[in-house]
């Protein structure tokens, strides 16, 4: 930014105050055209707008560190997942929702899967180790959160084992979610020949948009061939050897098959982007290409990955399309429910049209502020005869979308607008009844610890509600 010779003059006689105020406006209007000229959705526009108008000082620094949305430089960095196709191939199913996923260039549904429900703590860990126990080339890990408990120290153990015996083993970790995380407590790893990156570190220059891009996957792969992969981090609140009732409900799945391999292609971008090196291990043992299943039996499982480095926002836009499709159901688990204008009108109208809608949500998160935003989003689907089932006896971690009889979605974006247009995530689509009625039984059993409904919204809850609508954008 260039100043006028006479402005350059001015400066020095400012007192201090004045110095930082004239800075700070000027900041804002070049923040303030940058706004304007970025497409954005309208709401993320006004939201960042007022903020850099009412609290310039503040909001000048909110968006510097946290207003980029995709950050072409800084994304553009990343070598594109998906190509997307002008005419892709046909469906396997003739859904509507694979064919979308299929512009954007998403892998075709793979057929000879072995994929298991995970949805308990002790059967995740268990999961966990039986995969990196089976690996005789590679392991790879994907997580947001790598803790330094229990669970966390027993798992950089296991890997620190298999790394000493020879098995090349590559941990990525965002650096923003495990911010916390001692760089001593992952040094068996390294010193057992394995290797540790962090991905887009925090405090590195440029700042700006860092904060925003984080890898919220969750991605374990062995050798190509088995994988774990849904909402669960590497923490005591997700997963462990022995049982505690503080452990919070979510959901994995184990995947043995050819999804396997589009997951650790997954790993393998993500791995190339942050570290600038690339995977010399195979992609699986001679054995990967001789499948135990028939190539068209077992479940049919499509891998979306969304985020940076995906064109356009194929989760998001599938999502969409389901809703609107959906004849009979949507059932959806979140942790946050923040979403879009367009998708929670979606959801608004399809309860209209008479379709079974329930949002299982916690009772209280572990985020006030995303609490806070989330009841105006609440009370619309609500009051268009949506269910509204708040889970009474902890926290809900995990990210589900039943719809009909006919899909399943388990990955790890909630329904916010961080995960759905920010965060590189990944989901898996499950066309198979029967993995459909296992994610039923989940959610009824969950259903009758919930309290139906919301709160009766009196005059300062609902300015409290419309003022954090408002700000959701932001958060």
């Amino acid at each position: 930014m260039t100043l006028s010779p006479r402005l350059r003059d001015l400066l020095p006689l400012l007192p201090l105050s004045e110095l930082l105020s004239v800075v700070s406006f000027l900041f804002a209007l070049v923040f303030l055209a940058h706004i304007l000229r970025s497409k954005r959705p309208p709401q993320s526009t006004i939201a960042w707008v007022l903020t850099i108008l009412l609290i310039p000082y503040l909001g000048v620094m909110l968006y510097i560190f946290f207003g980029g949305r995709k950050m072409r430089r800084l994304a553009g960095s990343k070598e594109p997942i998906y190509r997307p196709h002008e005419h892709p191939a046909p469906p396997a199913f003739g859904a509507g929702t694979e064919r979308i996923l299929l512009t954007f260039g998403v892998p075709p549904s793979t057929f000879g899967n072995d994929v298991a429900f995970v949805s308990d703590g002790v059967e995740a860990f268990k999961t966990l180790v039986e995969i990196i126990d089976s690996a005789r080339s590679f392991i790879h890990i994907t997580t947001y959160i790598l803790a330094e408990d229990a669970t966390g120290k027993e798992i950089v153990a296991q890997l620190a084992r298999r790394a000493s015996e020879g098995v090349k083993v590559r941990l990525l970790i965002d650096d923003a979610g495990s911010w916390r995380l001692r760089r001593r407590v992952i040094e068996p790893i390294v010193r057992a020949g394995g290797e540790v990156a962090f991905f887009m570190p925090v405090f590195h220059l440029p700042f700006r948009g860092r904060s925003n891009l984080r890898n919220h996957r969750k991605v374990v792969v062995a050798d190509g061939l088995r994988a774990l992969t849904g909402g669960m981090n590497l923490a005591e609140e997700y997963m462990g050897p022995k049982f505690s009732s503080n452990r919070w409900k979510d959901i994995s799945l184990s995947v043995e098959g050819p999804a396997a391999r589009d997951l650790d292609t997954l790993f393998r971008s993500d791995w190339r982007f942050t570290t600038r090196r690339v995977v010399d291990t195979p992609e699986a043992h001679p054995e990967a290409d001789e499948p135990s299943v028939t190539p068209h039996g077992g479940t049919p499982v499509q891998v979306v990955a969304s985020g940076p480095d995906v064109s356009g926002d194929p989760l998001y836009e599938s999502i969409v399309n389901l809703v609107f499709a959906a004849r009979e159901r949507i059932w959806v688990a979140t942790p946050y429910f923040v979403p879009d204008e367009i998708l929670a009108r979606a959801l608004e109208l399809a309860a209209r049209r008479g379709v079974d809608v329930r949002l299982l949500v916690p009772n209280r998160s572990n985020h006030i502020t995303a609490d806070l935003a989330r009841f105006g989003y609440l009370r619309q689907v609500h009051d268009a005869g949506a269910k509204i089932m708040r889970y009474r006896p902890g926290m809900v971690h995990a990210k589900a979308i039943l719809i009909d009889d006919n899909l399943a979605l388990i990955g790890s974006a909630n329904m916010d607008m961080r995960s759905l247009f920010l965060n590189y995530e990944v989901a898996l689509f499950l066309y198979s009844p029967p993995m459909v009625y296992e994610v039923d039984v989940w959610f009824r059993t969950l259903f009758p610890e919930c309290r139906p409904g919301l709160n009766r919204q009196t005059w300062y809850r609902e300015l409290a509600e419309n003022v954090a609508r408002l700000i959701s954008p932001l958060l």
